[in-house]
């Protein structure tokens, strides 16, 4: 009886433990992660999966007309805007032009370049770009709560997607926040130390689409042991009752 009741005793705690188990992105003590550049005159620049609404007026807009899709040579005045989707191999099909890359340029150096290919076919071409689909995911560091945040402004700082989502939970590590970002095809992992003045370095720094944020919380060990531990001495306790019922006779 003693041997079956370890036993239950031992598959329980094993099976039911879940201390840190919200914790994400567990890195080793010794992990090396990739260095961080703080450039607070950094802009957002294009990338794949991007969605583009781009615009396109003749004579600097100065006159704008309905784009006619049948006869898109009649007139050399013309306005039209339209969606489109920067593929993953980095082009974007706009019309007239075909396929171009603008991916890794940002917003304005975009429109100046690709105004200038359309100088081939119009008179003074004048471009708008505006990406209408980037945004960030944030742990604000209180376990497994996340929020995505649509970045409306192009140039938004690291600092304002976490006050977008009401700052650092009371759970999160202030001096180890990881910034996950996709570079070229690469993931890259980089460590941010918020918690002492040194980090206002990093605050303006601008994040790029589909970044990461994860601060990781603080573990709450006497809460989780407790929580696991609970449920356990409950059966215990059951088992005993039993037992002595079974020993007593």
């Amino acid at each position: 009886m003693n041997k079956i009741l370890g036993y239950i005793i031992l598959a329980t705690l094993t099976s039911s433990c879940t201390i840190n188990n919200n914790i994400m992105f567990k890195t080793p003590t010794e992990y090396e992660y990739d260095t961080f550049i703080a450039k607070s005159e950094a802009e957002y620049t294009i990338s794949p999966n991007d969605i583009l609404n781009f615009r396109l007026f003749t004579n600097n807009g100065i006159q704008l007309l309905e784009l006619n899709r049948n006869q898109p040579n009649a007139s050399r005045n013309l306005s039209f805007s339209l969606n489109y989707l920067v593929r993953p191999d980095s082009l974007v099909d706009l019309p007239t032009l075909g396929l171009v890359n603008i991916t890794g340029l940002t917003v304005p150096e975009a429109q100046d370049s690709v105004s200038a290919m359309y100088e081939v076919f119009y008179n003074d071409p004048f471009v708008q770009v505006e990406v209408t689909n980037n945004r960030v995911i944030v742990f604000p560091g209180s376990g497994g709560a996340a929020q995505t945040v649509a970045l409306t402004n192009n140039n938004t700082s690291v600092i304002e997607v976490l006050a977008m989502t009401g700052g650092i939970s009371t759970r999160g590590k202030a001096h180890k926040i990881k910034l996950i970002r996709k570079v070229k095809g690469d993931v890259k992992v980089y460590l941010l130390d918020l918690s002492t003045i040194e980090g206002v370095q990093y605050v303006n720094s601008v994040v790029q689409a589909n970044d990461i944020i994860y601060v990781e919380p603080t573990a709450e060990l006497a809460k989780e042991i407790l929580r696991d531990l609970t449920p356990v001495l409950s059966l215990l306790s059951s088992l005993l009752v039993i037992y002595s019922i079974f020993t007593s006779n």
